[in-house]
């Protein structure tokens, strides 16, 4: 008979003692009965409340009350000084006059510290104030190890929230700031130093403008020049995090300073171009600055034009002078106001009495009209080119160059997701919006031009406009897709994505895809579909088998943590543990300690219905993350979360466990692999093999030839 599900059995640990196997009652017993019972009965220890129990393995964390239900049968505990007992005995330690000992104390508390029981002691031992003024900062200034260790341990402690960003003082901000323009400091403290100003920026909005006041752009943009790519990954987090902050008034602002001071061509020249690839802290980095920096269109995009006033009345007008330029305007009133809506019908605006009009829309609203001036202003060839061999045509298939700017505009605004915020976990920046100072500008030129050589392509006239702009927004997204390095590169993308490109890679799609009505073909695939079912089923769960790495939520600036979880061969057991590193392989089923029966596995939630989806509010806006978030839902009454580390893991996951449980697989990778399978088997049993004898094993593979001196006349 199994054993009470509220029974586990797990081994404690004594230095210089052999391990002790005991019982635990996760209902009735309590952390104290369970330290008295180690301590008194098994080594003869007095006084048990100065003991407490940590994990021997992993993080190594306290177990406190809140915590013990989550003590799984196997797990090893290992008998250590109490919170309270270890943060007193550190502190001493920190205060001796010892280096060495001051040291090894800074190093143990640094690593101490992500202990959230551990740091509720520590800070509560009086040192609160010792913190908000930044630890023992100024007295380890001259010990550069020390000082790190400083630094990681105050980065830690501040992390849990137990106190305020609000209360570090001036002081300690100028001392951090310090070290962060220092043009010679350790990179060990330049990282925590970095790490710890975009905290404060992020976690206080009266920080942010103190730290705004000591950081110099120019010295962060210098921490980008060095050859550590760690330091450039938090040079750039610092800058998006006061670029976030910033109050609306003063982004453009900060836009033209790191303009002035080439922050795009180096960003470019040192990291995206540099010797070493692209780490995902890094890419995600270059994304949120990416978005940052389009977020700045959005005033425009969401401004509407006023007809009534003058001076953006001005730009249509300069916008028909450049097309027009060549024509002397009539002298009478009536004669110009006729000429004018002749000229605005030319260039392609929908309402040609007052063109004022079709730039009420928001989005895109003004920024529209701001790209049309660019292009006629800077590329003032193509425009005109552009507008004139369309004005000139008389068979309907002219493409009105006003009206598709300003749906190519809204269009570009929604591929590139302008005015909305970066999304945690993603790593999506493309390198060629790092190639040119107007990128924004540059990519709607290309753009624009595609448009009409595809209307040309397409033939069309006003009635086809949004099948054009179909076409047109499938051309870039593939395009962007390819990640282009530079603004030349998306030009010969678009160029070999021509329309009769796009109408091949449709109907290839369409018949890897295509699903034949006729009766018999019906019926032939309800046939085999079970079949598919079947095999896509076991692939599933032979990927459960295999495992998969998963990344612990939390703060992106501390170090990433991981976990592995994997099915057990026989598909009883869901194992998983903790890990220190990314594995590279399998992870064998002794270092999981964990583990959940599948019989006891209620339900799979997915998105918002996580519970870690509900308790992290941050994290309820954030599409990227809810999209791969889902939960295991066991008895009693435990969840298991998962973010997967992208779509297809996602899919795997949640089918796999689905099927465990004997329920349809429906995500969008089955679908897939089903149309696909499906299909295959299809056109296989339906190939014309009349006649034609299907040996039952593989024909051998011939022999060697004696010599390899031969040749074939092709004559």
């Amino acid at each position: 008979m199994p054993p009470p599900a509220d029974i586990v059995k797990v081994a404690i640990e004594w230095p210089g003692a052999n391990a002790q196997l005991i019982e635990m009652d996760q209902v009735w017993y309590v952390i104290a009965n369970i330290l008295l019972k180690a301590c008194h009965f098994n080594w003869s220890l007095s006084g048990s409340e100065q003991f407490a129990l940590r994990y021997a393995d992993g993080p190594q964390l306290y177990i406190t009350e809140q915590s013990r239900g989550e003590i799984k049968n196997g797990t090893i505990l290992r008998l250590a000084i109490s919170p309270a007992r270890a943060a007193r005995q550190l502190l001493e330690r920190i205060q001796s006059h010892g280096i060495d000992a001051r040291l090894e104390a800074l190093k143990e508390l640094a690593k101490l510290s992500a202990d959230p029981t551990f740091a509720t002691e520590f800070i509560n031992m009086e040192v609160r104030t010792i913190f908000a003024h930044g630890g023992h900062c100024e007295e380890f200034s001259a010990f550069g190890e020390m000082l790190a260790f400083t630094l990681t341990a105050f980065l830690e402690l501040m992390d849990h929230g137990i106190v305020s960003w609000d209360l570090i003082s001036l002081s300690f901000i100028k001392q951090i700031a310090g070290y962060v323009n220092q043009p010679m400091v350790d990179v060990s403290i330049l990282q925590r130093s970095l790490a710890i100003l975009e905290s404060m920026v992020l976690n206080s909005h009266s920080l942010y403008h103190r730290v705004a006041q000591e950081i110099t752009v120019g010295q962060l943009i210098g921490h980008l020049q060095v050859s550590n790519q760690e330091i450039q990954t938090y040079a750039i987090a610092l800058i998006n995090a006061l670029f976030l902050k910033a109050p609306e008034d003063r982004r453009q602002e900060m836009a033209s300073t790191l303009a002035q001071k080439h922050l795009r061509s180096i960003i470019l020249n040192h990291v995206i171009r540099g010797n070493r690839p692209i780490k995902a802290e890094m890419a995600h980095q270059l994304y949120v600055l990416q978005v940052l920096t389009f977020n700045l269109l959005e005033e425009r995009m969401m401004t509407k034009m006023d007809p009534n006033d003058q001076a953006q009345r001005d730009v249509i007008f300069e916008l028909r002078r450049i097309a027009f330029d060549g024509e002397n305007d009539p002298t009478g009133t009536e004669k110009r106001k006729a000429m004018y809506t002749k000229d605005y019908k030319m260039l392609g605006f929908t309402n040609h009495v007052n063109p004022a009009m079709d730039f009420i829309q928001t989005p895109p609203g003004m920024l529209a009209l701001d790209n049309m001036l660019y292009l006629a202003k800077v590329h003032q060839d193509t425009y005109i080119r552009i507008v004139l061999e369309n004005s000139s045509r008389e068979d309907k298939h002219e493409c009105p160059f006003g009206r598709c700017a300003i749906e190519l505009t809204r269009m570009l605004c929604e591929i590139l997701q302008v005015g909305e915020l970066p999304n945690e976990g993603c790593n999506d920046y493309h390198p060629m919006f790092f190639t040119h100072d107007r990128a924004w500008e540059e990519f709607f030129c290309v753009c624009i031009q595609l448009l009409n050589k595809t209307w040309k392509e397409m033939r069309a006239t006003a009635e086809d406009f949004n099948k054009v702009m179909q076409v047109v927004r499938e051309q870039i997204t593939r395009a962007l897709a390819m990640k282009p390095s530079s603004l030349d590169q998306l030009k010969i993308k678009l160029r070999g994505l021509s329309y009769s490109e796009i109408l091949r890679l449709r109907q290839s799609e369409r018949m890897s895809q295509d699903d034949f009505q006729s009766p018999p073909i019906i019926e032939l695939r309800e046939r085999i579909q079970p079949e598919i079912l079947e095999l896509i089923k076991q692939q599933r769960l032979n990927r459960l088998c295999e495992g998969s790495c998963f990344r612990k939520l939390g703060n992106r600036r501390r170090q990433e943590k991981f976990w592995f979880c994997r099915l057990s061969l026989n598909h009883k057991v869901l194992h998983y543990g903790d890990l220190d590193e990314s594995p590279q392989g399998e992870v064998p089923f002794e270092l999981l300690s964990d583990k959940i029966p599948v019989s006891d596995i209620k339900s799979v939630v997915t998105g918002k219905d996580c519970p870690h989806m509900k308790e992290k509010s941050a994290l309820k806006q954030n599409k990227e993350v809810l999209e791969l978030a889902f939960s295991v839902l066991y008895d009693p009454d435990e969840t298991l979360n998962f973010v997967a580390p992208n779509k297809y893991e996602y899919c795997i996951w949640t089918d796999g466990l689905c099927a465990l449980l004997g329920r349809e697989m429906g995500s969008d990778l089955t679908r897939s692999d089903l149309d696909t399978l499906i299909s295959m088997e299809m056109k296989l049993r339906l190939l014309d093999l009349e006649n034609i004898t299907i040996p039952e094993a593989p024909p051998p593979v011939p022999k060697e030839p004696s010599s390899y001196n031969f040749t074939y006349n092709y004559s």
